[in-house]
């Protein structure tokens, strides 16, 4: 077809039936006033459905075709994308959709499958032997280009009248109910973390002068919108999946660490939710990067102001709105927009450049490092740009606030790896995050050959798993895995848009552990895999955790796996000595440490501040040694270390 579409697409619609004549006259005539692909004039008269336009044209071309659905929820990795360059695909109005090593066979979606000029160019700019083109709507490429090449996450907006008209309305609640100083604040928890609702009193406490609703807003509501719209606007960032919101729990968790106020706290909070929108170029921008790298230096100086123009019409409070507008700012006075240096940098900026690159870090395999690091390993990386970069006080007080909740993480849970298999990013992202927060190491499979990939690893623990897989059968998927060594036993849970008792019935004859009906809430789901988990975990000994007591001191540890109600045995190397801590239920039954035991081998361990341990859960004490409660045993052992340094 031509760029404006080929016109005798229209009269064979007719031939065949599909419109009536007087269809075609209101399509041309429409066609004739917008201009345009004729395709794009079929659609939006409203003659003909796009899936049967689409069938129709991929009957006619010999070839099959991908709806506007399919293109606005895929997810292409760069290397596939980078087989088109840009400029190629825009010019062309073609999109990578998928790319075969091993034939070296590229497939791509466009709306002139036949166009043997424009399929010769892909060819030769992706070094494929062979270019499969299929055929789309021209208006959902050109959208899915811009949404890949260019980051634009509202690309498809356009498209979907149902979809545009969601967004807007949770943009209409968001900016109603969430973004304000005063309603943001109150919904944050107490001290003591429970949920709570907020009364009229509470919310006139809180602000005075605020003329908004008295209705209550709870905290779990509160992170849940929040955690659910910037994760899902993330989904297209596949490396940084969650990345905004894990940054705003930093600033959430440091925040409340140095104690500023709620409705600090809550700007706080706010910009690490919204710091990466309007972003979403070929660079990741945090502070350390547009500090080293020149590329996104410029980027960031065009940038930075993103997140504030797209809620230009939403009052952010100012901790949040000088915490987006400074996080490019060094410490050292050389950073961007204006050079701001030292504590005449917002807080909150200096915060948010901290919790963003720490993030980066630790999830995004293409930082700088080129791997995810260990949180000790990223704290150690924000050291070295302390004092020119970052606050070197505040990197003080993040280094020891995320290593210690990281490593009672590690001490207090045996992390399980869960393989979460749904061609859907919206159906899996609560999900995925909910599991994520309940300490387990959560793999996405979008497709039969991701899944199977994974779990030929023998890595997976548990499944969770829909039926339908974009077209393939999950249950299937099961039938071979109990076929294999690594699948013959592994606890499988499938939760389903297919409903019935013939379905649930077929699932469990398969072996499934459980079955769960979409939609289900995220927090059962969770609490029933625990239980699927305990199931088949009878007699399996748990992973050990491992680390360096500059990580946690002795003291914390011991009162760690003291209130977590631990049983194992805390083995200590350090001075060229090896030691014991022997626990049952998180009462210490036993130490050893050099000739010492008991209590005074304890006491002569509580010192050492330099060292590694390893927990070995599998360990079982054989008599009790030491009779005294763990907090008799700490307090006696604080009050033997100052007499020590008085003496």
């Amino acid at each position: 077809m031509h760029p404006t579409g080929n016109m005798r697409i229209v009269e064979r619609l007719v031939a065949q039936k599909l419109i009536t004549p007087e269809a075609q006259e209101g399509v041309l005539n429409h066609h004739k006033a917008m201009g345009g692909r004729i395709e794009e004039a079929l659609i939006d008269s409203g003659v003909i459905q796009e899936a049967a336009l689409l069938k129709f044209l991929a009957a006619h071309h010999k070839t099959r075709f991908v709806s506007t659905e399919k293109l606005a929820k895929a997810d292409i990795d760069r290397f596939t994308l980078d087989k088109v360059p840009k400029k190629l695909a825009e010019r062309e109005g073609v999109f990578p959709v998928l790319w075969n090593q091993e034939s070296s066979e590229l497939s791509i979606v466009t709306a002139d499958p036949d166009n043997a000029g424009a399929l010769h160019e892909v060819q030769l700019g992706s070094s494929a032997k062979q270019v499969h083109a299929f055929i789309g709507r021209p208006a959902a490429i050109k959208a899915a280009i811009n949404k890949a090449y260019n980051g634009d996450i509202h690309a498809f907006a356009v498209l979907d009248r149902s979809a545009h008209e969601q967004f807007t309305s949770m943009l209409d609640v968001y900016e109603r109910n969430l973004v304000s100083a005063e309603s943001m604040a109150v919904s944050l928890a107490d001290e003591s973390g429970r949920e709570r609702m907020i009364s009229a009193s509470d919310l006139e406490k809180n602000n005075k002068t605020t003329n908004r609703g008295t209705s209550g807003v709870t905290d779990q509501s509160f992170l849940e919108v929040l955690n659910v719209l910037v994760s899902l606007i993330e989904n297209a960032r596949p490396d940084l999946r969650g990345h905004s919101a894990q940054v705003a729990r930093l600033m959430r968790k440091i925040g409340e660490r140095i104690g500023v106020s709620q409705s600090d706290l809550a700007g706080f909070m706010i910009a690490g939710y919204l710091h990466d929108l309007g972003k979403m170029s070929a660079y990741h921008l945090t502070a350390l990067n547009v500090a080293e790298y020149e590329g996104h230096k410029t980027a960031a100086g065009k940038l930075y102001k993103a997140p504030l123009r797209l809620l230009e019409a939403v009052d952010l409070p100012p901790s949040a709105n000088t915490s987006l507008s400074q996080m490019y700012e060094r410490y050292d006075g050389e950073g961007l927009p204006n050079g701001t240096k030292g504590k005449e940098i917002a807080l909150g900026a200096r915060l948010l450049s901290i919790a963003d690159t720490y993030a980066d870090l630790t999830q995004n395999p293409r930082n700088p490092y080129r791997r995810a690091l260990r949180p000790v390993q990223a704290c150690e990386v924000l050291g070295k740009y302390k004092g020119s970069v970052f606050d070197p006080n505040l990197v003080d007080l993040f280094k020891h606030t995320v290593t210690g909740e990281d490593l009672k993480a590690r001490l207090l849970a045996n992390r399980h790896r869960a393989l979460l298999i749904d061609p859907d990013p919206e159906e899996t992202t609560v999900l995925e995050l909910r599991l994520i927060e309940h300490g387990f190491e959560v793999k996405i499979a979008r497709t039969l050959e991701q899944a199977l990939r994974a779990l030929e690893g023998g890595e997976i623990e548990v499944v969770i798993s829909e039926i339908d897989i974009d077209g393939e059968d999950g249950f299937r998927l099961l039938s071979e895995a109990r076929k294999q060594p690594w699948g013959e036993h592994l606890p499988w849970m499938f939760i389903s848009s297919q409903g019935g008792g013939n379905v649930a019935q077929k699932a469990f004859e398969l072996g499934a552990s459980d079955f769960l009906t979409k939609p289900t809430q995220a927090d059962l789901l969770v609490t029933k895999l625990k239980q699927v988990i305990s199931r088949h975990a009878a007699g399996r000994g748990g992973r050990g955790v491992s680390g360096s007591l500059q990580e946690m001191g002795l003291p914390d540890m011991v009162q760690v796996l003291w209130h977590g109600r631990k049983t194992g045995s805390l083995k200590i190397r350090a001075r060229g000595e090896v030691g014991e801590i022997h626990f049952v239920e998180g009462a210490v039954y036993n130490a050893l440490w050099g000739n010492l035991r008991g209590e005074e081998a304890f006491y002569g361990m509580l010192s050492l501040t330099d060292g590694e341990f390893a927990l070995d859960p599998n360990f079982r004490a054989d008599a009790q040694a030491i009779t005294a409660s763990p907090e008799a045993l700490l307090l006696e052992g604080m009050r033997r270390l100052d007499e020590n340094q008085r003496a």
